[in-house]
């Protein structure tokens, strides 16, 4: 009999489970208002089929998610999503801009096991049924990752000295993005480092004074040395939150006045009645200035160089010629100088009365001074020594 209700037991939970694990999440986002889904890890743990075949064992495995629009690679626009690390939770959050359905595929995986899970949340965006909030102010957080002001608990600890800065007890928390999505730095990997979020809320009250000094001049020139500005409600927020007072952007809506169309009338005059043109007509334009910088301005300056080469290479050319001439001349007289010294040495070398070297002759003798032309000798040349015998 245990072992019966032992097995019932197990068959209720796997059919639970089962039934859990084909149902896709549902979730009901608004337009214009914060929306935040966290993604269940126990209900993902559960799906994984080590765990549905051994129900005794409670795993608490590192899940890692993707996530991406169904028959799209990414998200849309207006939703992100965040997860620190695989032992961290995992949300989905964003402000949706406009009403519809979307499918959001999302694929868990097991760091231990390595084991993939898929499952759809079905975003089924609701228009507003408010009117448009008119003053929204935007804060910076710079204690504060993303994932750390994504719950409701943190959200209200926010809310709370804003409350008593802004004097409205009605407030709507319309976006909540991460500093590095607005172009902020990643922060050294250090303790007490945080990346930095941004909060956007909204309340149907006027900005109160102290907000407002966030815009003064004197705030504006603080912030633009590198001091940081004395605003008179910091110490409300100083506690738990750190505010940038140099990034508060304050938003004021005003609704547009309607404007009247114009009434149309039947189009025909009565009679004896005048016909009556508007008095402001346009202005008759006159185009001859354009005309004469456009046209005669690049005329005149092409005139005026062609004049000035003309000048150059007509009026000019007197001094050319001279100067050509005197290079001629300049280059005849160095001419005739080398001329008339290639002369005077071939004379110099002509008088000359010493007897020719006798290495310049055919063949010698050091010796005996005998000098032999070869041409003289009737012996054979090939049995004659080279060097003449000494005895």
């Amino acid at each position: 009999m245990l072992r019966r209700d032992v097995f019932n037991i197990r068959g209720v939970i796997l059919w639970l489970s089962l039934s859990r694990g084909l149902c896709d999440q549902i979730v009901y986002p608004i337009v214009g208002t914060l929306f935040v889904h966290e993604l269940d890890t126990e209900y993902f743990q559960q799906q994984f089929p080590s765990v549905k075949n051994n129900y005794d064992v409670d795993s608490t495995d590192p899940i890692v998610y993707r996530a991406n629009l169904e028959g799209f690679p990414d998200l849309p626009r207006w939703l992100r999503y965040t997860q620190r690390s695989p032992s961290h939770k995992a949300y989905f959050y964003g402000s949706p801009t406009d009403p519809g359905k979307q499918v959001i595929e999302v694929t868990a995986t097991n760091r231990q096991t390595f084991e993939t899970v898929q499952r759809k949340v079905i975003f089924i965006i609701r228009p507003s049924t408010v009117m448009q909030i008119p003053f929204q102010a935007e804060f910076l957080i710079r204690n504060l990752d993303v994932e750390e002001l994504l719950p409701a608990e943190a959200q209200l600890d926010f809310q709370t000295p804003l409350q008593d800065v802004w004097e409205s007890q009605k407030m709507t928390v319309l976006n909540i993005t991460s500093a590095l999505d607005k172009g902020g730095r990643v922060p050294l990997p250090l303790p007490g480092h945080k990346e930095g979020v941004y909060i956007k809320v909204g309340s149907d009250a006027p900005f109160s004074k102290c907000l407002q000094e966030s815009q003064d001049v004197q705030t504006r020139k603080s912030c633009e040395t590198g001091v940081l500005p004395a605003i008179s409600c910091h110490e409300e927020f100083a506690r738990q939150f750190h505010i940038d007072w140099c990034n508060v952007s304050l938003i004021t809506y005003v609704e547009p006045t309607p404007v009247q169309p114009p009434l149309d009338g039947s189009g025909i005059m009565d009679d004896g009645s005048e016909f009556n043109p508007p008095s402001e007509s346009l202005e008759e334009t006159y185009y001859l200035t354009d005309y004469l910088l456009t046209l005669l301005l690049p005329l005149l300056i092409a005139l005026l160089l062609c004049a000035i080469l003309s000048y150059i290479m007509c009026c000019r050319r007197e001094g050319i010629e001279k100067r050509d001439a005197e290079t001629s001349v300049i280059q005849l007289v160095h001419q005739q100088s080398v001329f008339a010294n290639t002369e005077e040495l071939r004379h110099m070398a002509d008088n000359r009365n010493v007897p020719r070297p006798l290495s310049t002759l055919p063949m010698f003798n050091v010796r005996t001074g005998e000098r032999i032309s070869p041409r003289q000798t009737s012996e054979d040349s090939a049995r004659v020594p080279l060097i003449l015998s000494q005895h």
